[in-house]
């Protein structure tokens, strides 16, 4: 049995007992990208991923050093944010990094608290606690560092009743392609360098009052050329959850030593989007142009029924499909998943989705760590970065 599920059997409730409430969260509020170009991100995104126009802010608007683009499916909000003269810190982020996770904005009911309690515990500053204010209410937010250049914003906005934030008008578009069936944010992934996972994973315990309810070592993901570590960050209430990777060796380098060659940093490696029907959803970004990692081999497929255990039963999916879709399953105590991973979504190999379907299981799955590894091995080979 692997620690993955020697670890949710024990109950998240009894895990999550040793998370301190000086940080209640209430969820993800929206997640922020600084890009090249935001009006083409923007168009990438409708199309590709369904995505929704929401909100804008630019020259229109006010503003004279950056625009912003605003989308969302279902409960997901996504910002995408672009410099508007060269000497803006955006742009500079963007000529280093390249499109990517700024800021990934945390929904609170007390946004000075949450920078007070975070700050005394040790956090650096990014934004003190501002009120922003328009015809609709006001919105406070605050922000502090996180790995790298990441941001965690703190949001207020039980006084607002606008389309996004003050600043902000709503973007009404002709253009609105359907979406795919994206819900909301399951999880994200931050990658971290050699010897920092553990330091920051004590600082989600000590200043966000985080626990570690799952731990991966390197003979748990690890295949013939490569290995990594992780370890899974919740919060109290189960909502807000960071698995953080750090490479760890082998005869090879890793897709995290990859990332963060091209990153040229720590940062967000991928976000997990939940989706009631992955079948459907895949179907539909497969057709938009999402293109995905290739499948594993048949044997990984022939071995679903022995890895769903007591659950193969309750599985409505066909096996066939699935292969068909190359669309991975696991299972844990609880259940099953299915899961699947992009391509990266940019030309530096750094920033990917996952589309995950959770039929019960709340682990991120184990099972499929070897068969993933090797996909994106075999990606790392083509593009002479292994």
């Amino acid at each position: 049995m692997s620690k993955e599920v020697k670890n949710v059997e024990y109950g998240l409730e009894k895990i999550f007992e040793g998370a301190k409430d000086f940080l209640p969260l209430l969820g993800t509020d929206y997640v922020e990208f600084y890009v090249g170009n935001a009006k083409q991100s923007a168009h990438y995104y409708k199309t590709a991923f369904g995505f929704q126009s929401l909100a804008y802010a630019g020259l229109e608007t006010g503003l004279k050093d950056r625009v912003s683009y605003v989308l969302k499916q279902d409960k997901i909000r996504i910002v995408l944010t672009t410099a508007l003269k060269s000497s803006s810190p955006i742009g500079e982020h963007v000529k280093k990094h390249g499109d990517g996770v700024k800021v990934i904005a945390l929904w609170v009911e007390d946004a000075r608290k949450s920078f007070e309690e975070t700050t005394k515990r040790g956090a650096k500053p990014f934004m003190e606690p501002t009120v922003e204010k328009d015809e609709f209410g006001e919105v406070v937010r605050s922000g502090i560092y996180t790995y790298g250049e990441t941001v965690h914003m703190f949001v207020e906005r039980k006084n607002y009743k606008g389309t996004f934030l003050p600043g902000f008008k709503e973007w009404k578009s002709d253009y609105n392609p359907t979406p795919v069936g994206l819900k909301f944010i399951d999880h994200m992934v931050g990658n971290v360098g050699w010897g920092e996972m553990n330091a920051t994973v004590k600082w989600y315990e000590e200043v966000m009052g985080f626990v570690n309810f799952l731990s991966f070592d390197d003979k748990q993901i690890t295949t013939e050329y490569s290995a990594l570590m992780s370890k899974v960050m919740s919060n109290g209430n189960g909502r807000i959850k960071f698995p953080i990777n750090e490479p760890a060796e082998g005869k090879k380098k890793s897709q995290i030593e990859e990332y963060i060659d091209f990153y040229e940093s720590q940062g967000v490696q991928h976000l997990a989007l939940a989706t009631d029907d992955i079948i459907k959803t895949v179907n539909e970004l497969k057709a938009r142009g999402v293109e995905f990692l290739p499948p594993p081999p048949q044997a990984y497929y022939d071995e679903i029924p022995k890895r769903l255990g007591t659950h193969r039963d309750m599985m409505k999916e066909d096996i066939k499909e699935l292969q068909k879709l190359s669309i991975l399953v696991d299972a844990d105590e609880e259940g099953y998943l299915l899961q699947i991973f992009t391509k990266p979504v940019e030309d530096r190999p750094t920033l990917f989705y996952e589309i995950i379907q959770r039929m019960g299981a709340k682990g991120f799955g184990a099972g499929n760590f070897k068969a993933l590894f090797e996909s994106i091995e075999r990606e790392q080979a083509k593009r002479g970065t292994l």
